[in-house]
């Protein structure tokens, strides 16, 4: 049977004539068959799922309630385009009291997003020309760089190392990188590392955008979930609304991952391409969950409570993995703990296996033990937890924690 012409006027960004025809199995579509695969030849073994990078609980009740009350008044039901006053004043707001960060005008330099992986799909529009350069780290979230890539531009990638706290080395970029560059996309708490920037780093990346003429993304979605202090904003760092932008969520620190919200703050410039850009995707967010996050913004009590609950299982998750020998360290936020993956382990009647990369071990750790987690090798074999497994309450996590510590007793790892 002879190809549909279709086969032939897809875009050369996704693959050209060839677009569908590619036979390679990607890293989560490789997990979530092994999992299957576990889960079946196991029937009756729960599978401990580590890998999932989203909340493992509903939004807390009185959100839920604001939604419910806001989604039923008629003020609410038509198109919110870029507007939504409430809950641009709540998210300038929240950015003083919680974040520390001053003087910022709701109207210019605060506009919604259709969460974060909205902003990121849309800045790059605002930017990227043609042989352009969008400077990112790796390992990382691809989006903004999967746009920069749509647009004809290209991606300069940082790795992200122990030996350097897992900051890109922003020395190390050449200088005909650096004359194309156009952007710089950050993102801590970091995903998957689970590191924390320092004000000194912020510091040095300010100077070095002014110095090459380049704005700053700095995708915080993870900010609030920060275990000791105040959470770190890249825009309390003197000079930063000159050079960049920050993108907020209320998927992780509110429980809120399919309300699809967030907010780009920083810039009044670059804020207003954004939202040019925006307004020919989309036509906003319903403004009910605009205004019930507006309410969730004004009550950070929330979020102290759900990073207190990521903050305890992390506790105990890396003491079980340092006692069998993993070299796990607590991150200062996040729920993510990235530790390096063992070169070999062997298993109950025996058997040892070597791994070459993370993501064999990975595999192997979800057939032998039902323990799911994420591998990363762009910088090094590491594996991600999440400490957003299923678990119901302090007793619940006691138990799946112990489940962990027993699954993993039984086996030997060298690394």
């Amino acid at each position: 049977m002879s190809e549909s012409y279709i086969q032939n006027l897809f875009a050369e960004r996704i693959g050209g004539n060839k677009y569908g025809k590619d036979t390679a199995i990607y890293k989560f579509e490789k997990i979530k068959r092994a999992k299957r695969a576990a889960t079946s030849a196991n029937p009756g073994i729960e599978l401990i799922d580590m890998g999932v990078g989203e909340p493992d609980e509903m939004a807390f009740p009185n959100c839920v309630q604001a939604l419910a009350d806001e989604a039923a008044k008629p003020e609410n039901r038509g198109y919110a385009d870029n507007g939504g006053t409430e809950y641009k004043i709540a998210a300038a707001k929240w950015m003083r009291e919680v974040c520390g960060v001053e003087c910022i005008d709701p109207e210019t330099e605060v506009m919604h997003s259709i969460g974060s992986k909205g902003a990121l799909t849309v800045l790059p529009h605002c930017f990227i020309n043609p042989g352009d350069i969008a400077l990112m780290t790796t390992p990382g979230y691809p989006v903004y760089g999967t746009h920069t890539k749509y647009l004809g531009g290209s991606v300069y990638n940082l790795p992200l190392t122990a030996a350097n706290n897992f900051l890109p080395d922003l020395d190390s970029i050449p200088a005909d990188v650096l004359k194309k560059a156009k952007s710089l996309v950050i993102n801590y708490p970091n995903n998957p590392t689970g590191a924390s920037a320092t004000p000194e780093f912020f510091q040095k990346v300010v100077a070095f955008a002014k110095k090459n003429n380049i704005v700053v993304v700095h995708d915080s979605a993870y900010a609030a979930l920060v275990f000791e202090g105040r959470p770190l904003s890249f825009l309390a760092t003197p000079g930063a609304k000159d050079v960049g932008v920050e993108l907020h969520s209320m998927s992780k620190a509110y429980n809120m991952t399919g309300w699809r919200l967030g907010f780009v703050v920083g810039n009044a410039l670059m804020v207003k391409a954004y939202g040019d850009v925006k307004d020919n995707s989309d036509s906003g967010q319903f403004l009910a969950v605009q205004k019930a996050c507006a309410f969730a913004l004004g009550h950070p009590e929330i979020t102290r409570e759900i990073s207190e609950k990521y903050s305890r299982r992390m506790d105990n998750l890396v003491g079980v993995l340092n006692s069998h020998g993993f070299k796990a360290k607590k991150p200062k936020g996040s729920f993510f703990l990235y530790v390096p993956a063992p070169k070999a382990a062997t298993s109950p009647d025996g058997k040892r296996i070597a791994f070459e990369k993370a993501e064999e071990f990975s595999q192997w750790l979800i057939t032998n033990a039902l323990i799911s987690t994420v591998p990363w090798d762009d910088a090094g074999p590491y594996v991600r937890f999440s400490v957003t497994f299923i678990a119901k309450g302090e007793t619940q996590e006691q138990r799946v924690i112990g489940e962990i510590n027993k699954r993993l007793g039984v086996m030997k790892f060298e690394f």
